[in-house]
C-alpha cells in the first residue's frame, strides 16, 4: 500500500515474549498514536504526512484485530494489558515526554496508559473514543462484547468469514467513517483478521475483557494528570456523543476541546488535515510557538 510509504519503513521491537510491528518517520517531540478495534497503524496515514516534516511520528499496530503477528498465548489481552503493551513499547525505544494520540478504543487505551503508566506521556490527545460507561457504546454492546464472551472463537471466525465480503467492510466502516475506502485500504485493514487464525485468538481474548470497569477506573485518576491535554471531536458521530468530550474536558485539569465537523468517530480517516493542524499547534516546540505552555 503506497501511502504506508509516508509513515516509515516498518520495524519490529520485541516486548518479552511478543513483537510489535511498528513504522516510524521525522523528527523533533514524539508523537506516538494508537489506533482501536478492527484498525491498525494505517488509520493514521494522513494525519502522519501532515505532521512528519515537523514532528518523530511512531505507529505501532496494537493486537486488536488487524495486527500481523500474533501474541503469546499468555499474554494479557485485556485493555489494561494492552495499555501495559503501549507503555512497554515507550519504554523499549527510550521514548520520553512523548504525545500519545488515542482514537476509538485506542483512546480507552490511552486513558489507562495515563492513569497507570503516565511517566512518559508529556501530553494527551483523544479524539472520538471509548470513555465512562461507554466501553464499548451501548449499539456495540451485542456486536463486540456480549456475543464475543457466549461464542469466543466461532463468533470471531464468524465475522472473519463475513468480512470476506468487501461490501461488508464497507458497510462495517461506514458506521465509524463518511470517506469512503479503496480497496487497499479496506484489505489492509481486514486481511489480517481474514487469513490469521491467531489474530482471530488475539481479538477473541481482548472482545471477551472489555468492561466499562477499565475506563471509569481510569476516570478517576484524571484529575491528577496535570499534563495538556487536546480533545479533538467529531461532531457526526452517533457512538461517542459530543457530551463524552465536554465531560472529558471538565475531567482534566488542563484541556482544551476542539469540535470538527464532517466526522465520524474515525476522525483520522475523515478529517485528517484538520487533526494534524490541530495535534501541531498543541504540540509544537514552545520557541515556535512563542509562548509559554
Amino acid at each position: 500500500m503506497t501511502e504506508l510509504r509516508v509513515m516509515g519503513e516498518e520495524r519490529e521491537v520485541r516486548l518479552g515474549q511478543d513483537v510489535i510491528r511498528y513504522r516510524e518517520v521525522g523528527s523533533g517531540p514524539t508523537i506516538v498514536f494508537v489506533h482501536g478495534l478492527l484498525a491498525s497503524g494505517v488509520l493514521w496515514r494522513d494525519v502522519v504526512a501532515g505532521l512528519s516534516g515537523r514532528f518523530r511520528c511512531i505507529v505501532p499496530d496494537l493486537p486488536l484485530g488487524a495486527h500481523a503477528l500474533p501474541m503469546g498465548r499468555e499474554t494479557d489481552m485485556s485493555p489494561r494489558g494492552v495499555a501495559r503493551l503501549v507503555a512497554d513499547f515507550m519504554s523499549a525505544l527510550g521514548l520520553g515526554d512523548v504525545t500519545l494520540v488515542g482514537n476509538d478504543t485506542g483512546g480507552a487505551i490511552c486513558q489507562i496508559v495515563i492513569a497507570e503508566h503516565p511517566e512518559r506521556v508529556g501530553r494527551l490527545v483523544l479524539t472520538n473514543c471509548d470513555a465512562y460507561e461507554a466501553f464499548f457504546p451501548w449499539q456495540f454492546n451485542l456486536l463486540f462484547h456480549h456475543v464475543p464472551r457466549l461464542l469466543g472463537p466461532r463468533y470471531v471466525d464468524l465475522l472473519a468469514w463475513l468480512l470476506r465480503a468487501r461490501s461488508a467492510r464497507r458497510l462495517l466502516l461506514k458506521t465509524v467513517a463518511k470517506r469512503r475506502m479503496d480497496e487497499a485500504t479496506l484489505d489492509a485493514y481486514f486481511a489480517n483478521l481474514i487469513g490469521n487464525a491467531g489474530v482471530r485468538r488475539d481479538l477473541t481474548r481482548f472482545l471477551r475483557q472489555v468492561s466499562k470497569r477499565y475506563t471509569l477506573e481510569a476516570a478517576k485518576r484524571f484529575p491528577g494528570f496535570r499534563r495538556p491535554v487536546l480533545i479533538v471531536w467529531g461532531t457526526d458521530d452517533v457512538f461517542f456523543l459530543p457530551r463524552y468530550a465536554r465531560r472529558l474536558q471538565d475531567d482534566f485539569p488542563d484541556a482544551r476541546l476542539r469540535f470538527v465537523t464532517g466526522s465520524r468517530a474515525f476522525v483520522p480517516e475523515d478529517r485528517p488535515g484538520a487533526l494534524a493542524a490541530h495535534i501541531a499547534d498543541f504540540v509544537r516546540p514552545r520557541s515556535e510557538a512563542g509562548i509559554l505552555r
